[in-house]
């Protein structure tokens, strides 16, 4: 089955990793492929650079579409369905998408100092599909 939403995230990243593993405990229905940014062959197949993936979270849908960051967040909770597609239709009105942007963007650029309040990064973990 072909994955509504694939989600790329930094694997090196303990908060990212804890995003990811939250992700997938939500996604009953299997909707959402969940992979580290890392995986061989994954920023050339999705046209990343290095940096935009360092950068930011991305969301691909079926259709091609590309979402960064609290986008990228957005596209994956309307995936999930129920109430967390409510959420991101909410959180997507003017106003409150430029706050969630903002943090959004806060979290990304600070994330290595915020590194306790996430779990052992996917990509030290072993037998995983890190580069």
């Amino acid at each position: 089955m072909q994955p509504e939403v694939v989600l790329l995230f930094d694997g090196t990243c303990g908060i990212c990793t804890r995003l990811a593993h939250w992700v997938r405990a939500r996604d009953r229905a299997g909707r959402i492929l969940v992979l580290p940014n890392q995986t061989p062959g994954i920023l050339a197949r999705y046209g990343l650079s290095r940096a935009a993936a360092d950068r930011d979270a991305w969301a691909f849908d079926a259709a091609g579409r590309a979402f960064a960051g609290a986008d990228a967040i957005n596209r994956v909770l309307r995936s999930l369905g129920g109430g967390w597609a409510l959420l991101a239709g909410f959180v997507a009105l003017p106003g409150l998408h430029r706050i969630e942007r903002c943090v959004y963007r806060w979290i990304a650029d600070h994330r290595r100092y915020l590194a306790r309040l996430g779990v052992t990064p996917e990509c030290a973990r072993p037998g995983t599909a890190c580069e």
